[in-house]
């Protein structure tokens, strides 16, 4: 199984739908793992507005993360939502709505340093991906290692730390490029 991690901002550049009916259309057992979107953004203005601390903050992100599931699943109702990475159905599009708890529990920091790139990273891990693919709004320079990906913004502030821990190729491509 691959796992597959959609960036949330492909809402707004427009290739989110294309993304999906390309998953729909392929065979190969998949995890998805949704971005948070602009539901997580909204998560960043309240945070300013509000000035609360960035563990409630990424908590907040992770139900964005849930409500992006929700969103994939309503425009491609076939993929299953999964909260779980045990038990994976071994066929089709799977969406991983992430839980706080689970999270939590494995130790991962609840910080904005970690964003659904990190996320996607451990997942691959934990189920043993065959692949990782992190398909992104931006064209991200093929040359770039993770700590420039890092400095520009691409992936987040913990991706290096956690993609260490794979045992599977990574890929972080534009939406374009994707199957």
């Amino acid at each position: 199984m691959r796992v597959v991690k959609l960036g949330g901002s492909l809402i707004s550049s427009g290739g989110l739908e294309t993304c999906l009916q390309r998953l729909a259309a392929t065979p190969q057992a998949t995890l998805l793992v949704p971005g948070g979107g602009e539901f997580a953004e909204q998560v960043r203005i309240v945070q300013l507005r509000y000035r609360f601390n960035d563990s409630s903050a990424h908590y907040m992100a992770i139900l964005a993360m849930q409500q992006m599931a929700i969103l994939y699943q309503a425009l491609q109702p076939e993929f299953s939502i999964q909260t779980s990475l045990a038990e994976l159905p071994a066929a089709g599009v799977h969406i991983w709505s992430p839980q706080a708890a689970d999270l939590d529990k494995a130790g991962i920091a609840a910080s904005w340093d970690v964003s659904s790139d990190s996320l996607a990273a451990w997942a691959a891990t934990v189920i043993q991906a065959d692949e990782l693919i992190l398909v992104k709004s931006v064209r991200p320079d093929l040359h770039a290692g993770l700590p420039d990906l890092q400095r520009y913004g691409i992936v987040d502030a913990a991706f290096a730390g956690f993609a260490a821990s794979l045992n599977c190729p990574l890929r972080i491509i534009h939406h374009d490029d994707f199957i």
